[in-house]
């Protein structure tokens, strides 16, 4: 192959294809230099070992430039690696390479998957979470219901309200019982009877219950609690369920006039508005039969059972305070053993006197009266219990919820005809019970709330132009010409 020189000093075809490709190891006379070198390279068989002076051999028959012996290295790698050698330095790279991105993807691997996993144990708890919210809003409203239901039912054939009264708030007696079994059960520290008794007998003061306290705390809440139920059950005798059941969620609004004039609570235009709604459906629903005959008596009761129930609440704020689930229900069981120590002479007057007589002892539906009295302390468990374990809105959610569960009792079992007057002023009155159940600062929520929007919409608007300037200068480059150079 190799030829004379030319004229311009370049040798053999090779020299002028490295001068015109612009090689830049080139210099005249390299290919012969390069044929020099490789001819006095020995090859080597695979699996063998080079002797040392082959190598230094090359190195002498070799008088390249500094740039030319740099490059020298990777000619000999590429020469030598068909027969197998000076491979390994190559493998161990790669191999080292290849544990890295091993134990990087195991890291990645494990932390999705950890990931995963929280997302799942935060899925799973928000999901129990809303089930046992779900639960006691359920429980509330069924027992309500149940107890509303359980009173006209029993009135077919017992017509005592007051000894239905009494009989179902001694039943109060088994509520702080009941909490020191679930202290029991569910405590790690547990602590005997007398002393859990003590500690929470600290609601009446730092000195616990005494004689006096027990006289001077207990009696005004107990007549309350007393006549709250009593006026109730002298309602459904006038009116239906669904009647009595809306009248008395206008304790919320009683409760909030009460504490914005007694307990200088903070004023609350929309709590306003909700006591009007609450009013305007009180004289609706006693307007629905011209104010006369058992329907103004029926909502004067209703109304009545209201009021003392948004006394004793605002009363026993006032002397009391807050009480957490032990407290009250030591509270509880303290009306009961008041109500069974000093108001039973009351429905023994009653029955000597024939106002509430009934003539044969086992007349009494014993089966009826204790399931009004265990549905009644079972809605006084879940209201004290569900105001420490989830939030009191929920409570209150529940209450509501038993107007149009009574409306369906009285609408599929007793066959009942709502007047759109007395329609009219259920609804008025559950709306006013939702206002009642806003927060104080909602107004606040509500205006933050909305600026939150606004700028979540802002962004999102200045994302999409981005998005579109993107993809109109990507469009356009796609779609113009390249210019190349010319040497």
């Amino acid at each position: 192959m190799d030829g004379k020189a030319a004229p311009n000093g370049v040798a053999t075809i090779e020299d002028r294809i490295l001068r015109i490709t612009g090689y830049y190891g080139y210099y005249p006379g390299y290919s012969s230099q390069k044929s020099a070198s490789r001819s006095s390279v020995i090859q080597c068989k695979p699996g063998g070992n080079c002797p040392s002076r082959h190598r230094g051999m090359t190195r002498q028959l070799s008088p390249l430039s500094v740039a030319e012996d740099s490059a020298a290295p990777i000619l000999e790698l590429q020469n030598r690696s068909p027969s197998g050698i000076c491979r390994h330095s190559r493998v161990e790279r790669q191999s080292r390479s290849g544990r890295h991105n091993g134990t990087q993807a195991h890291t990645e691997s494990s932390s999705q998957e950890a990931e995963g996993q929280t997302r799942c144990q935060s899925c799973t708890s928000t999901f129990l979470k809303l089930i046992w919210r779900f639960l006691i809003i359920l429980s509330v409203s069924s027992s309500w219901v149940g107890t509303t239901q359980f009173v006209k039912i029993t009135y077919e054939t017992f017509d005592c309200p007051f000894f239905m009264t009494w009989f179902s708030t001694n039943w109060n007696i088994m509520v702080f019982p009941i909490y020191y079994s679930g202290h029991l059960a569910t405590a790690q520290e547990k602590q005997s009877p007398i002393k859990k008794f003590r500690e929470c007998s600290r609601i009446f003061g730092e000195d616990g219950l005494t004689l006096k306290l027990f006289l001077k705390r207990t009696a005004p809440f107990s007549i309350l609690w007393t006549l709250t139920n009593y006026l109730y059950l002298l309602a459904l005798k006038k009116l239906t369920a669904t009647d009595v059941s809306a009248l008395f969620c206008c304790n919320k609004a009683f409760v909030f006039l009460l504490s914005w004039i007694v307990l200088k609570d903070r004023f609350m235009g929309a709590r306003i508005v909700a006591a009007i709604m609450a009013i305007t459906g009180i004289v609706m629903m006693a307007y629905a039969d011209g104010f006369q005959g058992d329907s103004i008596i029926g909502v004067a009761y209703a109304v009545g059972s209201a009021s003392t129930s948004a006394l004793y609440k605002v009363l026993f704020k006032m002397f009391l305070g807050s009480a957490n689930f032990g407290e009250a229900a030591h509270f509880v069981s303290t009306l009961g053993f008041f109500n069974l120590i000093f108001i039973s002479v009351t429905p023994i007057i009653l029955y000597f006197t024939k106002v509430e007589y009934w003539s044969p002892f086992s007349a009494v539906p014993w089966g009826y009266l204790c399931g009004v009295a265990g549905l009644w302390l079972a809605f006084n468990i879940l209201v004290n219990v569900g105001v420490v374990l989830t939030y009191p809105i929920l409570i209150s959610i529940g209450t509501v919820l038993s107007v149009p569960g009574n409306a369906a009792v009285d609408l599929l079992k007793h066959k009942m005809i709502f007047s759109v007057v007395r329609l009219g002023a259920t609804i008025i009155i559950c709306i006013g019970f939702l206002l009642m159940l806003l927060p104080e600062e909602w107004d606040e929520i509500t205006l933050r709330f909305i600026n939150s929007l606004k700028e979540k919409k802002s962004e999102d608007h200045a994302d999409d132009i981005t998005d579109s300037s993107v993809h109109t200068r990507s469009r356009s480059r796609a779609n113009g010409t390249v210019s190349i150079p010319l040497a």
